[in-house]
């Protein structure tokens, strides 16, 4: 088996919130003062770095922990909105019936993650929430830590420029895919190990689980 232990993020990898996101972000920017973002701007910042991002923006950084803590309680509040995407619980039972231990790690609170996990949140060994923008390579060494495994038996998946790093950081395997908040030319441009264009190459990347025709 490739990998023993996946790491998950959660928004735009698992779930299916950019929607959300995108009716939500210009109330964020005006509560705390940061540019309000026109349709005409997304698919360029799709494009961007998180840094980018932050300063084409005009993001104060000293207030990222309280946009954090104030977009968790509105996801808390537009739970029943944010569903998972389809086929992630099939893929996420297959990987645990193989043996292969499941972690998340978001910038969302573990109570949101549960919800929006349903039923799948039993699959996972490892929760730790609550990353803060660039806060993932310490959470990702903790939970590698816990699950005394390798870090040539783990690989990162997600959706974002800053999970790809997160995981070069910490010296483990990333896998980016092409269904989040970034463009997949932005992740492709940094030459993930894996690049997933559906759900079941998860699995079969993973655990190598050939799939059903």
């Amino acid at each position: 088996m490739p990998y023993s232990l996946v790491i998950f993020d959660l928004d735009g990898t698992l779930a299916d919130s950019f929607p959300w996101f995108l009716r939500t972000i210009n109330d964020v920017a005006d509560r705390f003062g940061f540019r309000r973002v026109r349709d005409e701007d997304v698919e360029a910042l799709r494009h961007a770095s998180t840094r980018e991002i932050l300063s084409r923006l005009e993001v104060p950084l000293w207030k990222l922990p309280a946009i954090a803590r104030h977009a968790r309680r509105l996801k808390a509040e537009a739970a029943a909105e944010i569903s998972l995407f389809a086929g992630v619980e099939a893929m996420l039972r297959t990987l645990a019936e193989n043996g292969v231990q499941l972690a998340l790690v978001t910038s969302d609170s573990e109570a949101n993650a549960r919800e929006k996990l349903g039923e799948a949140a039993s699959l996972f060994t490892h929760f730790d929430c609550a990353a803060s923008l660039f806060g993932k390579p310490a959470k990702f060494r903790r939970i590698i830590r816990r699950a005394g495994v390798e870090p040539g038996k783990v690989i990162s998946i997600g959706d974002e420029v800053r999970d790809i790093e997160a995981a070069r950081t910490v010296g483990i395997a990333c896998g980016a895919v092409s269904w989040g908040y970034a463009a997949p030319a932005a992740l492709q441009a940094l030459a993930p190990d894996r690049m997933f264009a559906q759900m079941d190459e998860i699995t079969d990347a993973v655990c190598r689980t050939p799939r059903k025709t």
